[in-house]
């Protein structure tokens, strides 16, 4: 952990000086750590612990049976737009007893990326609830467990997403997917903009290819 936390330190004091700040949300599972590992450029910093007895009847572990670790903190990794901005990701908890982190990380966010199994959509209504009460912009994306198949219109209705909140299906330990994740969400944050310039987040820079 402590080489971790050093190559952290001397990667993130680069010369890039516009650092946007990026959530990964969802439930418990749904493949937050793996999406901040497959994109990240550098060695993600994560607090994933292995699962013991104390959480036996707290944390819902239905189709997820098999999951061995979870994180107890938060993930992060980065991201570079150009040479001078950097996305930095933040992948929250998805334990009901760690939500109380949630708001803490959502501070000075601009935008958030809500990762949703479809196997169990209704672990992901929490996360829409809280960014539309921060009025955080953010895109839903389906991480591919080989479960059962859902239209689009579908997961919309279940988890009663605006017309205007961008759904995309994605492989969250492909890198190439995940990234475009992350470009569906600045494409969209770009459209927040240019329809609310005085209320909606800063402008954001157009991802690198």
């Amino acid at each position: 952990m402590d080489s971790a936390i050093s190559e952290q330190r001397q990667t993130l004091s680069s010369t890039a000086d516009n650092g946007l700040k990026i959530v990964v949300v969802g439930g418990f599972g749904v493949g937050k750590t793996t999406l901040v590992r497959s994109v990240s450029e550098i060695r993600p910093l994560n607090t994933e612990e292995t699962m013991s007895q104390a959480g036996e009847g707290i944390d819902d572990t239905v189709g997820v049976a098999a999951k061995t670790a979870t994180t107890v903190a938060f993930d992060f990794g980065r991201i570079s737009l150009d040479a001078r901005n950097v996305l930095y990701l933040f992948g929250a908890p998805g334990q009901e007893r760690f939500w109380f982190l949630w708001d803490r990380l959502f501070s000075g966010t601009l935008g958030a990326v809500v990762l949703v199994d479809t196997r169990r959509i209704s672990d992901s209504w929490y996360a829409v609830d809280r960014l539309e009460h921060h009025g955080t912009p953010f895109v839903v994306a389906c991480n591919d467990f080989g479960g059962p198949s859902h239209s689009p219109a579908e997961i919309r209705e279940a988890l009663d997403l605006a017309d205007e909140v961008p759904l995309v299906f994605c492989d969250a330990r492909s890198r190439e997917s995940s990234k475009q994740v992350l470009i569906s969400l600045v494409e969209h944050l770009k459209n927040v903009v240019a329809a609310d310039p005085e209320h909606g987040p800063r402008p954001v820079p157009e991802p690198a290819p």
